[in-house]
C-alpha cells in the first residue's frame, strides 16, 4: 500500500485547486510519511478550502494500533473507520506530486518505484476525514487516503498487493468532494495508465535520516519499469 507519497509547493497546489480559503501552511516534501502533517483539499459551497490533517485516520470513536492510512473501496460502507466518515460525507482530496509503491523482483528483492502523472505536476487522490477531540479537549482533523484495485501500469509494479491510490481525473473533483454517494463512488476508478510515469529509485528512500529533497526521485539505473518487464 502506498506508504510514503510526495507533495508540491503550496503556491503550485493553490494555483491548481484555485483555492478560495488557503487554510494551510506547508513545504513541499519528497517523503510524506504516515501521521505527517498532510495538505488537503475540502469543497463545501462550491469553493475550495485548503487544510492541513494528520495522515492516518483517528476514528471519532475507538482505538487503532497502527495508523489509518489507506481506505480500502470495497470497505467503505462496512469498517467501522471508515463507515461513518463515508455517511456524514466527510470526503477530502490529498494532494499530490508524486507517490511511491513496493515492487518485487524475481529474486524476491523489494525495491520502491517513483510515480507520477505525466499531464500534470500537481494531481488529488480520494480521501476520508475525521474529526476527534483528545482529552485536553484540542481538536485533531486527521484523513486516509482510498486504494482501488490497479490499472495495468500499478499491477506490473506494485505486483504484491495489487492496489493503486484512487488519483482522481479532474472532472471527478467536484463529485467527489460534492456529489451523492453513488457520484463519489462512481468517481473511484483507476486513472489511465498512459497517462502514468513511473521509475525505480534508491532505498535511501526509506532512511529517516537522508534528506528530505528531490534528490529521493531520481531514477536507479534509467530504469522507467520493473525488470520481468523488459
Amino acid at each position: 500500500m502506498c506508504a510514503r507519497y510526495q507533495t508540491p509547493s503550496q503556491a503550485a497546489a493553490e494555483r491548481y485547486w484555485r483555492v478560495l480559503e488557503p487554510l494551510w501552511n506547508f513545504e513541499p516534501s519528497w517523503r510524506v510519511l504516515p501521521t505527517d502533517p498532510v495538505p488537503v483539499v475540502l469543497g463545501a459551497n462550491g469553493a475550495t478550502t485548503g487544510r492541513m490533517m494528520r495522515w492516518g485516520l483517528l476514528p471519532y470513536r475507538g482505538e487503532t494500533k497502527f495508523p489509518l492510512i489507506n481506505a480500502t473501496v470495497e470497505k467503505l460502507e462496512t469498517w467501522y473507520a471508515w463507515k461513518q466518515p463515508w455517511e456524514r460525507r466527510q470526503r477530502c482530496i490529498l494532494v499530490m506530486a508524486g507517490f511511491y509503491e513496493p515492487h518485487v523482483f524475481e529474486d524476491g528483492r523489494k525495491e520502491p518505484f517513483y510515480v507520477h502523472l505525466a499531464d500534470r505536476p500537481v494531481f488529488g487522490v480520494a480521501g476520508l476525514w475525521d474529526r476527534r477531540r483528545q482529552a485536553d479537549g484540542s481538536e485533531v482533523l486527521s484523513c486516509a487516503l482510498i486504494t482501488i484495485p490497479p490499472n495495468s501500469l500499478m499491477a506490473e509494479i506494485h505486483n504484491e498487493k495489487q492496489r493503486m491510490p484512487a488519483v482522481l481525473r479532474e472532472e471527478h473533483h467536484e463529485a467527489w468532494l460534492l456529489g451523492s454517494p453513488q457520484a463519489a463512488k462512481a468517481a473511484l476508478v483507476p486513472h489511465p495508465s498512459d497517462t502514468m510515469v513511473a521509475w525505480q529509485v534508491s532505498r535511501r528512500l526509506y532512511a529517516v535520516q537522508t534528506p528530505n529533497d528531490a534528490a529521493l526521485i531520481e531514477p536507479i539505473c534509467g530504469r522507467t519499469a520493473p525488470e520481468r518487464s523488459r
